[in-house]
């Protein structure tokens, strides 16, 4: 079944009710540079109900940040959203920590050496200079597509731009292990449009 998660979550009202309307995973920014970041106090996030994946998004870590992020309770796994190395996601995998690496796609020669990360789930998202996510932009899905069908054993997430009037067509050209949404589902950064939560976990589940 389609994955769907939930990024740039920033209180449990807005995280309780993705849960409630069905998201399986639920993505919390503990970058300081983002405008969506959590803070260090999130007890709350424990707390939440269902047994959605809880995953911490973070960019250009120090070894310790991420081993002490991926402690938390009721975080599950990191997201690695900036220019982390093969040699530093390999020691995550060494100590056990569950990781996906997120990609910018500028171009097909964004997604070479993917496999040198270790990480079974790779997440494709719009990109540019200075930017980690939450772009609000869509990508060729063509890119994407072609690299799901080229990587067969890799879970794929697709990331960038979608809505509940995108996210359906993006599904069928892409076939992605899951979809994930942080803008598309704002009233404003950090602050979830409860409607547009709806509507769009209705239209993936829909496609």
């Amino acid at each position: 079944m389609l994955r769907i998660k939930i990024c740039g979550l920033t209180t449990p009202q807005d995280a309780a009710t993705a849960v409630e309307l069905g998201a399986d995973a639920l993505g919390f920014n503990f970058f300081r540079g983002s405008k969506r970041y959590v803070g260090e106090s999130v007890d709350w996030i424990h707390d939440l109900p269902g047994n959605t994946d809880r995953i911490a998004i973070l960019v250009n870590p120090s070894f310790e940040e991420a081993k002490r992020i991926a402690a938390k309770p009721g975080i599950n796994a990191l997201q690695l959203h900036g220019d982390e190395t093969p040699e530093f996601c390999g020691r995550l995998k060494a100590k056990g920590i569950r990781f996906e690496k997120a990609l910018p796609v500028t171009g097909l020669d964004s997604l070479i050496n993917v496999l040198d990360f270790q990480t079974g789930t790779v997440l494709l998202d719009s990109g540019g200079a200075g930017e980690f996510g939450g772009s609000g932009r869509t990508f060729p899905w063509e890119i994407a597509r072609r690299f799901v069908e080229a990587n067969p054993h890799l879970q794929v997430i697709l990331a960038g731009g979608l809505t509940a009037e995108n996210v359906a067509e993006a599904i069928k050209a892409v076939r992605p292990f899951g979809v994930d949404v942080t803008t598309g589902v704002e009233a404003s950064p950090g602050r979830k449009d409860h409607e547009l939560l709806r509507a769009f976990i209705r239209a993936a589940r829909a496609a």
